[in-house]
């Protein structure tokens, strides 16, 4: 024998059912065969709104079951030949008429009592199994409708009855040993109690008629026919990525439905779990997928976490005290107080101080909770020996469940080490002996992140998925743009890594896409997205909540630099190619540097300094192997060592500027550049990074530019240039003369910086730095004399871009 139950979306309509029809075909040439069904889909529902409409004295409830007995009309219609339809269809309109009867008695008495509700909702599923048997009738297949209520023994309490399994097995055993068939046909969710008055199974009743019936015949499986193809790693609507899980154990498949898989409900496979009947969960619209197989023995694969779970809707009650101390009987006495009120626990933690103990439940039932534990430790509240109850809510439980992670130390580090790196807080934890669940209280805001934290931390051997959002669409933005999609193939097959673009902000507009952007179009899609700030943008950063986040500054913005810490506190990583907070108040350097710290996200800015040029990363490896940094002597500006290499008196100073903004090289404004501004910012930059602790005042600037040149507008600047042509002559005669180039060096010493336009002889390494070329030496205690040389282009669209990506490769490694 074996079981088959379907749902009530399997049966939801004629075309359902007939994939039902032969899915049973099938499986009867195997061998005898139960099928259980629910009623159709949202049926019960509508029965449960019927006879509460009826009870409020509301006449919608004629017209409620009018639709209800047309839907099932329609069903018998298209199932049926016309020849074979009219005793089915007598029997619906017989089921209707005895519901118009209970129903009216419910109008007049103005009272639906718990027995009139179960008699209500027990049609649904006599009418679809009726209109079932019926169909398979009339395909000549031997088969026999089998009323439950005759076999179901249970107690009289009504909406969720008891089992009487002694008495319920016998007669199911000696019907069918009776009574051979092919195939019986039997409704589910109903049942009698002694004295043959309907009741009903309660929450997962359908399941659980197919677990009885299948433990009673001793079935060699009970399939379970729904409209998912079995259980996955994750709820599939939160994790993009989850996977369907293939084999699991009893304990796991119920420790994943108690904390949210709704697939199955724990209580009905009881009674095939103490059989060893393994249960099946399959897809009726997807028959050839395989499903979860549920069995006594958990499988051995590779994962030794089978999969994550979450409840919703928490609250976390906290008794603590020093009078509960060594004194027995606190735990049993907050357990009656929440048993009297009928407050079912979900999770309990106790310090092994015992001067605290946490539960959570259900988050509906946190007045009573509090009222009836605040009367029952009113004594102890009132001497001071245990504080008043703390209440908190709006929190979710998640769950990581398999029955092997006993045998794998480092579970635990390993969950709450993804949490933590990721921002999220826990609030409390459990974990029994048999090590089958860690469960992790934590803010209800945070379950889908964390969930898919979890997921891609035990589940994801593929890739490692990164989601970004990029302020700044300009020239380096939309370069750093090109590369991601250039190497996102090679990034995911090399490195296991994704990186999903999901939001761009520019001056104007900011667009958002969770599923990633399609990086083919972006600029239309941005073009197309509605204002806002970039105020507005972070709002719907922090608000998305997605895992490993990171917010890409690719602008030369102060208001875009100040949202930093904001997103940090978040643990949201920040790749800064903005330059100004890090060349802020120091105090407001540190800030950053320690958000990043304390919230376990990273804050890189790599290209504040010579653009793709590894000159931060290789001075931290410096000072992080124990080296001391004693000197520094650089060329930080491209678009200076562009100027200087390019202007001989030949062609204006100003053309050579206009020649370096055009080709990229510059700041928007360009006097930051020729000013020294760009370059202090990047030596203090330097000495910040080396220890120091280094203020913009505290670095001295040769200008070279005449004062007039930093008046009025960029465009005022240029004229301005124009007109200055024979001060700029006069430097580089002054220079040629001595044999010597033009460089704008920045140096750091004994803790002073300074920066200015220097005469560099043919003998210095500087002499021949050609182009947009940055050098960066540095002398330190293992380099005294020799120093380590950095030298590479360090200006341009293309390699600043590139030093961003790094840097958003190295958030993810």
């Amino acid at each position: 024998m074996q079981v088959l139950k379907f749902g009530g979306s399997s049966v939801a309509n004629a075309a359902n059912i007939q994939k039902v029809v032969a899915i049973v075909q099938k499986a009867i040439l195997k061998e005898p065969t139960v099928l259980v069904v629910s009623a159709m889909g949202g049926i019960t529902d509508s029965l449960l709104e019927t006879g509460n409409f009826a009870a409020t004295a509301n006449e919608t409830y004629k017209e409620l079951l009018k639709q209800m007995e047309n839907r099932h009309l329609d069903a018998v219609r298209e199932l049926l030949p016309i020849q074979q339809q009219s005793a089915t269809l007598s029997l619906v309109k017989q089921q209707f008429n005895e519901l118009d009867g209970i129903c009216d008695g419910v109008f007049l008495l103005g009272e639906l009592s718990p027995r009139t509700k179960d008699r209500i909702v027990s049609h649904g599923e006599l009418l679809s199994s009726l209109i079932i048997s019926a169909t398979l009738q009339s395909l000549q297949i031997d088969q026999v409708w089998v009323d439950a209520r005759k076999f179901i023994t249970t107690n009289t309490h009504h909406g969720n009855a008891a089992v009487d399994f002694t008495v319920t097995e016998k007669k199911i055993q000696n019907y069918y040993t009776q009574n051979p068939h092919q195939l019986y046909v039997v409704p589910g969710f109903i049942s009698s109690d002694g004295n043959n008055n309907t009741t009903t199974l309660g929450r997962g009743g359908s399941d659980y008629t197919a677990a009885i019936f299948a433990a009673a015949t001793q079935a060699t499986v009970l399939e379970i026919w729904t409209d998912v193809s079995g259980m996955m790693t994750a709820d599939p609507r939160l994790v993009q990525n989850a996977k369907p899980i293939q084999r699991i154990s009893y304990q796991e498949a119920m420790e994943l439905s108690h904390f949210g898989a709704k697939i199955i409900y724990p209580p009905t496979i009881q009674p095939v779990m103490s059989r060893n009947i393994p249960v099946w969960i399959k897809n009726t619209f997807a028959p050839d997928e395989y499903g979860t197989l549920i069995e006594n023995e958990s499988a051995v694969t590779d994962s030794f976490i089978r999969g994550i779970s979450s409840i919703n809707k928490i609250s976390l009650l906290s008794l603590e005290g020093s009078g509960m101390i060594g004194i027995p009987g606190f735990s049993k006495r907050l357990f009656e107080a929440l048993a009297n009120e009928s407050v079912n626990v979900i999770l309990i933690t106790q310090s092994s101080s015992e001067h605290s103990i946490c539960v959570g439940i259900n988050e509906a039932d946190t007045e009573k909770a509090r009222r009836s534990i605040d009367h029952g430790f009113s004594y102890e509240i009132q001497s001071g020996k245990v504080e008043p109850l703390k209440v908190e809510s709006g929190l979710s439980i998640v769950a990581l469940v398999g029955e092997q992670m006993k045998s794998h130390p480092g579970v635990s580090g390993k969950m709450f080490g993804a949490l933590g790196r990721n921002g999220i807080n826990v609030r409390a934890i459990a974990q029994g002996s048999s090590e089958k669940n860690i469960s992790a209280v934590l803010s209800a805001v945070d379950v889908k992140k964390a969930i898919n934290v979890l997921h891609e931390e035990f589940f994801e051997t593929t890739y490692k998925q990164l989601n970004v959002f990029i302020a700044g669409t300009g020239n380096v933005g939309g370069k750093l743009l090109g590369q991601i999609k250039k190497q996102c193939q090679y990034l995911q097959d090399d490195l296991r890594l994704q990186i999903q673009v999901i939001g761009l902000a520019n001056s104007k507009k900011i667009y958002v896409n969770e599923d990633g952007i399609n990086l083919d179009n972006w600029k239309e899609q941005l073009q197309q997205a509605p204002a806002g700030t970039i105020h507005d943008f972070v709002k719907l950063i922090i608000e998305k909540n997605l895992r490993n986040s990171v917010f890409v500054d690719v602008t030369a913005n102060s208001e875009v630099a100040g949202v930093y810490g904001s997103l940090l506190e978040k643990s949201v990583s920040v790749v800064a190619c903005n330059k100004i907070a890090c060349s802020s108040a120091y105090t407001s350097y540190q800030h950053l540097k320690a958000l990043s710290r304390e919230y376990n996200a990273m804050f890189l800015f790599e290209t504040n300094v010579g653009a793709g040029l590894p000159v931060i990363g290789t001075l931290n490896d410096l000072l992080r192997s124990g080296d001391k940094v004693n000197r520094i002597q650089a060329v930080l500006s491209g678009t200076l060592n562009f100027v200087f290499n390019n202007y001989n008196g030949t062609k204006p100073f100003a053309q050579i500027v206009r020649q370096a903004q055009d080709e990229g090289y510059t700041e928007p404004d360009p006097r930051l550049d020729l000013g020294g501004t760009d370059v202090m910012r990047k030596i203090m930059i330097l000495a910040r990074e080396a220890g120091q602790h280094v203020e913009m005042d505290d670095i001295s600037n040769q200008y070279f530019l005449p004062a007039s040149c930093f008046e009025g507008s960029v465009e005022d600047f240029y004229t301005e240039m124009s007109k200055q042509e024979t001060h700029f002559k006069t430097i580089y005669e002054a220079a040629a003369a001595d044999n010597c180039k033009l460089k704008f060096v920045a140096s750091y010493e004994n803790g002073k910086a300074a920066v200015g336009l220097r005469h560099i002889p043919a003998n210095s390494d500087f002499y021949h730095l050609y182009g947009k070329d940055n050098l960066v030496l540095f002398y330190t205690d293992r380099y005294p004399e020799q120093p380590l040389v950095i030298k590479g282009a360090g200006a341009g669209a293309d390699v600043t871009a590139s030093g961003v990506f790094a840097d958003i490769i190295r958030v993810a490694r």
